[in-house]
């Protein structure tokens, strides 16, 4: 049994990666950065922010590769796959640590993946349509408990951070909505403001400019405390839920085994380009705040994620038919 699952392991390309020598001359060609969902969400919105100044900073072209489905596992599994080479990157979201526990996948983030840099954390907040009769998250809790699994939710898919987080809201409070995962913040978002799902609980960089138009109303964010890209709007913690903390975040991975001078070039490149006060206005104004960490420090910060929502996800049975 053991043999033939580390032949089908071999098969996929997933088993402990091949180191390659350094070379002198990379990239020698295009650099691939897979993201693992739609056009239109968060993660594909900061990669592009960043893509033509990385471009410039490499002296190759940086493209842009959408893998969506199946939560973002189908574009980390293309990423666990690729060789390193340091030609085929990722740009993680939050859910690639909830994935490792609520999923079972062919590979495992610590040992698949060579941690770059920790790029951006922001708040998640939910938000209500306008039309709905939501003013307050205190509103929903009350329908919720009148009415249990009566109430959609929507998020970008099953098990990622939003869900998770959201689940661990409803344990807290004693009370019972109805998970809508989408395929993606994209199109997740568009069925927000078009006002197909009454709430959704996201990232702030999708849904901050339909919060300044008046669409979406936020009822609360996953911050400590308040934060300056939701202004106004107490966190949940404030609204007497305990000590709950749940930052979204997006970190810049490679494929383990990726020589030790390619990694270091790209975090040097990448840490240039955050930097860059045009490249970090931008992201920010999407609803994060810019962390470009070091190597060891996203690894840390990884391995802490992974844990921690893994315990929620067992304690509450959340699972993925994957």
């Amino acid at each position: 049994m053991l043999r033939r699952r580390l032949i089908t392991l071999a098969g996929t390309g997933l088993m402990a990666p091949r180191v390659l020598p350094a070379q002198t001359a990379w990239p020698d060609r295009a650099v691939r950065v897979i993201i693992p969902f739609p056009p239109g969400g968060s993660t594909d919105t900061i990669a592009r922010i960043f893509q033509a100044p990385l471009s410039e900073a490499l002296g190759r072209q940086v493209v842009i590769d959408n893998r969506g489905g199946g939560s973002g596992s189908i574009g980390a599994i293309e990423a666990a796959r690729a060789a390193p080479d340091g030609h085929t990157w990722m740009l993680a979201y939050d859910n690639e640590a909830t994935n490792q526990t609520v999923m079972r996948l062919p590979y495992r983030a610590m040992e698949a993946f060579a941690p770059v840099s920790l790029v951006a954390t922001g708040p998640l907040c939910m938000v209500a349509h306008q039309t709905t009769p939501y003013r307050s998250f205190g509103d929903v809790v009350a329908a919720a408990k009148a009415a249990p699994e009566t109430i959609p939710f929507a998020t970008s898919g099953v098990g990622g951070l939003a869900h998770v987080s959201t689940t661990l809201l409803q344990q807290q409070g004693g009370f019972k909505l109805v998970h809508v995962p989408y395929r993606g913040g994209g199109p997740a978002v568009q069925d927000a403001v078009a006002g197909q799902v009454p709430l959704f609980m996201s990232n702030v960089v999708i849904i901050s400019q339909h919060i300044r138009a008046g669409t979406l109303r936020p009822l609360g964010v996953t911050t400590r405390g308040e934060t300056r890209h939701v202004p106004g709007v107490r966190s949940f913690a404030q609204q007497g839920f305990g000590d709950f903390e749940a930052p979204t975040w997006w970190a810049f991975l490679g494929r383990a085994g990726t020589p030790e001078p390619i990694l270091r070039r790209m975090q040097e490149a990448l840490a240039g380009v955050l930097g860059q006060p045009e490249v970090r206005s931008r992201i920010e104004e999407q609803g994060c705040d810019v962390v470009a960490s070091s190597p060891a420090e996203c690894g840390r910060f990884l391995a802490a994620e992974i844990e921690k929502w893994g315990r929620v996800i067992r304690d509450n049975d959340i699972r993925v038919d994957s």
